[in-house]
């Protein structure tokens, strides 16, 4: 399948397509658990796999593949419309959140807000290999949620990379965790992925005005 389902028992009409990074899937622990605790708090998850990742179980994305990866998840983001009559969530983490974001950029009215799970701001030391150059054309509320050791870019980067976004923004880091957020040091708390959750609710219910559901 290239895509799984996560209804709530009790749905508040939300719905969120989540999607995966370079060498992951649909079925990843990360995005299953991630899954779980937003149904729980009422809101329908569509897992979704890249074209790139329907084509082959363990191929890598290509550049040149961007474009459809793209057109894929603007098809997840319809396809949950359809479902639920509330707001539409899109989130990705590392190179999934990295075309989110992109696709968010030139459609600002496609997703409701953004989540970007351990973005991956340049390539492991080459900090000078930005992926920057649609950010300020980013018109959609993003919520980053990034490690402090993570490989792919610092807090400190992350915050200099919000800066050229004109949309709201806000960074909930995640103590001692690098590029796999699912297996954050102990140091990082409890309930990492609960507390992911919560901190994006937060965010979007701060952004329109609403209560926390």
């Amino acid at each position: 399948m290239n895509e799984q389902l996560d209804r709530p028992e009790a749905p508040s009409g939300a719905g969120l397509v989540l999607t995966h990074g370079a060498s992951g899937s649909s079925r990843s622990p990360f995005l299953i658990a991630l899954a779980g605790a937003f149904s729980a708090r009422g809101v329908t998850v569509l897992r979704y796999d890249l074209p790139y990742r329907q084509a082959s179980p363990t191929a890598p994305p290509r550049p040149e593949g961007g474009a459809r990866d793209r057109d894929g998840l603007r098809t997840a983001v319809k396809t949950l419309r359809a479902m639920v009559p509330g707001p539409v969530f899109l989130g990705g983490q590392s190179y999934g959140g990295r075309q989110a974001s992109m696709l968010a950029a030139s459609e600002p009215a496609l997703a409701d807000a953004l989540l970007l799970l351990c973005y991956p701001l340049h390539p492991p030391r080459r900090r000078t290999e930005l992926r920057t150059a649609h950010l300020p054309e980013l018109r959609t509320p993003a919520l980053f949620a990034h490690g402090t050791r993570d490989p792919f870019g610092s807090l400190e980067e992350i915050e200099a990379a919000r800066d050229l976004i004109p949309a709201r923004t806000a960074l909930f880091p995640i103590e001692g965790a690098a590029h796999d957020l699912y297996r954050a040091p102990r140091r990082a708390g409890p309930d990492v992925v609960g507390r992911i959750v919560e901190a994006f609710l937060a965010f979007v219910a701060e952004g329109s005005g609403e209560p926390n559901t």
